[in-house]
């Protein structure tokens, strides 16, 4: 990567990408559409996940650990387990697995943010969630051109595709208009106001000049409950709204009846086989159960967005989130990020050869 590719402070030329094909130019609309509808935006707090670099990849990182994780040893753990694996099943040569086992060691005592090992950079990177609030709606909610199966499937098995799986991200990639236009209003985005702490603000201000420059990750999908003068996220993120649907589908037909005492945790069924076959027992626990039953049926005929449920509203939201950059590649955690748990070891001790060593 040439940090020379980089204009006046740090800040790189964008390419523009017109759109020529349909699918895409609706896309483009969609994103016009949407800034006309929504009136702000709100933004969450960070996330984190795991990027890599091999030789050669110039200014591209690959995502390898979906940056949806909620604190940075989050993100340090889930690549302490990508190394160990590897180490274990996929290295061929004990010197490979040496390098490997040596970073898995220095993961499992200290908070490393990134790491060389054979010839890949690792490095735990950090994004800003956001999404559009405005209109009776509230939180953006799908656009029509967001992906969606022909054939929604809702049984619990069904798995969905994962949020960032095979993401690329390079800041020289040509980008759409409107894209670009998201970019450049987010650049200056920094954390203000005495709500926020000191450290966080500072920091915040010194990413502006470290990272100057914004990309912007695909859109996910969240579920989020209203509250009085918010939303409080539910599930996810999601790759896809029917992934963030089925995901309420199944809190209603196999969570929350149980979280609830409605139906004994070891039950092998859903609510509406034990709504039809059992009734519960009691006219008051089959009526409760028949209020999920109801309420799981009414996502069922379209692309629903929006439920009403036990005086609760719940809503599927589009959630967003950029990612700084600056001349040596995507921002890492910041000192005043939290971090929920401390450096462990995740898994048994391997030998140079691959074998798992007793602690005996």
């Amino acid at each position: 990567m040439d940090h020379r590719d980089a204009g006046p402070g740090g800040v790189r030329p964008i390419t523009v990408r017109v759109p020529v094909e349909p699918v895409e130019a609706a896309v483009e609309a969609d994103a016009v559409d949407a800034v006309a509808r929504m009136e702000n935006l709100v933004v969450r707090g960070p996330l984190f996940g795991v990027a890599a670099q091999e030789d050669g990849d110039g200014s591209a990182w690959r995502v390898i650990v979906a940056v949806t994780l909620g604190c940075p040893q989050q993100a340090r753990d889930s690549l302490n387990s990508r190394l160990w694996f590897r180490a274990k099943d996929e290295a061929h040569e004990p010197e490979e697995r040496r390098a490997l086992l040596a970073a898995v060691t220095r993961l499992e005592t200290e908070r490393v943010d990134e790491l060389a090992v054979a010839g890949t950079r690792f490095r735990i990177v950090r994004a800003e969630e956001y999404a559009a609030v405005g209109g009776v709606g509230g939180m953006e909610g799908p656009r029509p051109t967001d992906p969606e199966p022909l054939v929604p499937d809702w049984s619990r098995a069904s798995r969905g595709p994962d949020v960032d799986d095979g993401l690329v991200v390079d800041p020289q990639a040509p980008v759409t208009p409107t894209q670009v236009a998201e970019q450049l209003a987010l650049r200056d985005l920094c954390y203000s106001g005495d709500r926020f702490p000191e450290d966080v603000r500072a920091d915040s201000r010194r990413a502006l000049d470290l990272y100057p420059d914004v990309l912007l990750l695909p859109p996910s999908f969240t579920v989020v409950e209203q509250s009085t003068n918010s939303w409080a996220p539910v599930s996810g993120p999601h790759a896809t709204p029917h992934s963030a649907r089925r995901s309420l589908y199944f809190a209603l037909t196999w969570t929350w009846p149980r979280m609830r005492g409605l139906i004994p945790m070891d039950a092998a069924v859903d609510v509406d086989a034990r709504t039809e076959t059992e009734g519960d027992g009691t006219a008051r626990r089959a009526g409760k159960l028949a209020e999920y039953a109801e309420a799981a049926t009414a996502l069922l005929p379209g692309r629903v967005n929006r439920l009403e449920f036990q005086g609760a509203v719940y809503q599927i939201a589009r959630t967003r989130r950029l990612l700084r950059w600056g001349p040596d590649g995507p921002e890492g955690p910041r000192p005043s990020d939290v971090n929920s748990q401390d450096p462990v070891r995740l898994h048994p001790v391997l030998d140079e050869h691959g074998r798992i060593v007793s602690d005996d």
